[in-house]
């Protein structure tokens, strides 16, 4: 069982560093945006193989507000992108 959550953890750990470098690099800003949300999901992720990894339940509430922060940034930017970019 530690190897498989040892595993988790790395796979996961590279793919924040891969979508780190995506949110830096993003040729425009919508893909950026998808970036971020892969990361604020990947986090999530890494936060429940945590919690079950230290057997703490707390720290699945700590993934769950994260989940919602992504989700809330997630729709405001689609607000952001349908009015536009100028304020009205």
């Amino acid at each position: 069982m530690d190897i498989v959550i040892l595993i988790s953890q790395v796979i996961m750990s590279l793919a924040l560093i891969l979508t780190f470098v995506r949110v830096v690099r993003g040729p425009s800003l919508p893909d950026r945006v998808v970036a971020l949300e892969l990361f604020s999901t990947t986090v999530v992720g890494l936060v429940g193989v945590y919690a079950i990894k230290s057997d703490v339940a707390s720290f699945l509430d700590a993934a769950i507000v994260i989940a919602l922060m992504g989700f809330l940034a997630a729709i405001a930017f689609a607000r952001f992108l349908e009015r536009g970019r100028t304020a009205r």
